[in-house]
């Protein structure tokens, strides 16, 4: 399975939904960093399952155990490797599954490419479980680029046909990203969030299940990270945002809407700040033009279809050739997975532009 990612920092996720751990090893991150624990445990509970109506009932700690390359408070230069247990397991809601795959899941897809072989429980290593690790390796990352003046936050910009306003792609305020960076089910503006968990609610009341977007902004990058063609800054993050499941779509900037535009309109006018830097008075471009970072704040946002596990029955077959069948999921699962992807994604992004900044030859300082 192709679980490995990065050419400078290194990341190798491990494990499945319903096995003894999951986990996450780290390669290639600067010796004597600092790590906070606790700032690491504040990351965790933010992705974390039960939290309330939105989430899945499965109750998970989520508290990672570093088994190498942490001593004394700082990292020591030898891969980072830190395990999740899994502690509440029903692997018998999953037994049907290993014949009536579950339509919008992978295990049709798993099945015939592992001849059968694959874990079905929870999904495996195709779960949404296995973002954990990330969330760990974005909260190790995200302390790592603090220090060189880079932030990350991210917003539920939208649930269904339910939507807030999005960042200020110019100057956007660092309190707010503050509090973003540390709210379960984030939201610019709070009134947002309880019209969010109605449509949640409507759709869980059907037995039902929705998706949305989350919006990310990263700010402090320095200009010239990147690279043209095919290891631009847009293709990186994409590449480690597209590994979080149930993601169908990233765009950056103005994205699919650049699109309705004229070029007029798009282009960011180019001004001098006054600190002689050069800056652009519109965002358009999300921050990147060419590959290649700005200097503005990267903006890029993700969508994530409906949770495919329903309680509606669905048409299936009955593998491996037995014909058609009717299936009716159980078990415990999101009805909305976006209030908890909004962590992973910011992870994600905090894991990417470290390896940017590596790449580059910018990591140092």
């Amino acid at each position: 399975m192709s679980s490995m990612w990065g050419e400078r920092i290194r990341l190798s996720i491990f494990g499945g939904s319903h096995t003894q751990a999951i986990g996450v090893t780290i390669d290639g991150l600067p010796a004597g960093e600092p790590i906070d624990l606790e700032a690491i445990y504040e990351q965790m509970a933010r992705r974390a399952p039960g939290q309330d109506a939105t989430a899945t009932a499965r109750k998970e700690a989520d508290m990672p155990r570093i088994l190498c390359g942490y001593l004394n408070g700082v990292t020591t230069g030898a891969p980072l490797t830190a395990v999740i247990e899994n502690t509440n397991q029903r692997s018998k809601d999953y037994e049907d599954l290993r014949v009536h795959p579950r339509p919008g899941h992978a295990d049709y897809t798993a099945f015939v490419k592992y001849g059968g072989h694959n874990d079905v429980r929870g999904g495996g290593h195709f779960s949404g479980r296995l973002t954990a690790p990330l969330v760990f390796a974005g909260a190790v990352a995200r302390q790592i680029l603090a220090r060189r003046g880079i932030k990350a936050a991210s917003h539920v910009l939208s649930v269904g046909a339910v939507r807030e306003e999005g960042f200020d792609p110019v100057c956007p305020e660092d309190a707010l990203l503050e509090r973003l960076s540390r709210a379960y089910f984030p939201v610019i503006d709070e009134a947002a969030r309880g019209r969010m968990r109605a449509a949640i609610e409507c759709a869980r009341r059907d037995g039902d299940s929705v998706g949305g977007v989350v919006e990310c902004i990263v700010t402090g990058l320095p200009a010239g990270a990147g690279e043209p063609m095919f290891d631009g800054a847009e293709n990186l993050i994409a590449s480690l945002v597209f590994g979080i499941p149930a993601v169908k779509g990233v765009e950056f900037g103005a994205g699919f809407g650049a699109a309705e535009m004229r070029g007029s309109g798009h282009n960011d006018p180019f001004y001098m700040d006054e600190t002689g830097g050069v800056r652009t008075r519109t965002n358009h471009a999300g921050g990147i033009l060419g590959g290649i970072t700005t200097g503005m704040p990267l903006v890029f946002r993700a969508a994530f279809k409906p949770t495919p596990s329903i309680g509606i029955p669905q048409d299936t077959v009955t593998l491996p050739g037995g014909g058609s069948a009717k299936l009716t999921v159980t078990g415990r699962h999101d009805p909305c997975i976006v209030p908890r992807a909004a962590p992973v994604v910011e992870a994600a992004a905090c894991v990417a532009v470290l390896e940017l900044l590596a790449r580059s030859g910018l990591l140092n300082g």
